[in-house]
């Protein structure tokens, strides 16, 4: 990809320490030539920092809570100063506790709804505000988000694959809506990688050991870069005519299983 992304710049959020797939690609595309500015809010802030220390170049770090219009509308004044904006990464998710595990059935309204503002509209929020920079970019700017295969539902996600296939909705039409402004909306779904955000599913090492022994091309759950490279590709020119599509990085596993070997909840008493 020599080339492609000298001179760019890109925003990538969801970077929460060097493990993130988000740091790994801000890293990639440092090293193609490219900036990067990363987000972050909160307490999370000064780790984030730390981590864009690590980066071959340090980032700056803006302050971006997904939960906070304000927050937003700061961001898309810091981004109207900008010479670009070629792309940006929505690389963040949250479900709280009693949204996870296998308690999908007694999930109360309120943890529901606050997992898919964060989840899913965010991803709304930030197209929005970026639009009138991204419309600037030469070759047409890019908007790439992380999900994972939601043709199945995956015991222990719960409410977060509700999430990501509202996800994919959320993207399809931001590709229908943002293409006359020269914008494409992408996502990239994910075999299991281990990360901060991976740790708080209950069934994440099984999930991970299915794709290790069955995926065709072979999965590593250490392994980030096997994700990255299908990223970049979405944030490159190379995408330039791809719009409102999920490209699948997960070692071919979506399209050899239907879910055997991930096991499920345990039936209900007297029912088999």
């Amino acid at each position: 990809m020599s080339g492609l992304f000298t001179g760019r710049k890109y925003l990538i959020t969801g970077v929460l320490n060097e493990e993130s797939i988000a740091w790994h690609v801000a890293a990639a595309l440092q090293a193609q030539g490219a900036d990067v500015v990363l987000t972050s809010f909160g307490r999370a802030l000064r780790v984030t920092r730390k981590a864009a220390a690590l980066l071959p170049s340090p980032a700056d770090v803006l302050e971006l809570d997904m939960t906070d219009d304000t927050h937003f509308q700061a961001v898309a004044e810091e981004a109207a100063e900008w010479d670009r904006l070629d792309g940006v990464l929505h690389s963040v998710a949250h479900a709280p506790a009693d949204a996870l595990g296998s308690g999908f059935l007694t999930t109360p309204a309120a943890s529901a709804l606050d997992g898919f503002r964060v989840s899913a509209y965010s991803l709304q929020q930030l197209a929005q505000a970026l639009a009138p920079v991204l419309a600037r970019a030469e070759n047409g700017g890019a908007i790439a988000g992380m999900t994972v295969d939601t043709g199945r539902a995956l015991p222990g996600y719960d409410w977060m694959g509700v999430y990501k296939t509202a996800l994919e909705s959320v993207a399809q039409y931001l590709a229908l809506y943002l293409g006359p402004s020269g914008i494409r909306v992408n996502l990239v779904a994910a075999g299991p990688v281990e990360t901060v955000s991976a740790s708080g599913v209950s069934s994440f090492g099984r999930l991970a050991d299915h794709y290790e022994r069955w995926a065709p091309l072979g999965w590593d759950r250490n392994d980030p870069s096997r994700v990255v490279g299908a990223v970049l590709f979405l944030l490159s020119d190379l995408a330039r005519y791809t719009t409102g599509q999920v490209l699948y990085a997960d070692g071919g596993m979506h399209a050899v299983t239907g879910g055997v070997g991930v096991p499920g909840p345990a039936a209900p008493s007297g029912r088999r």
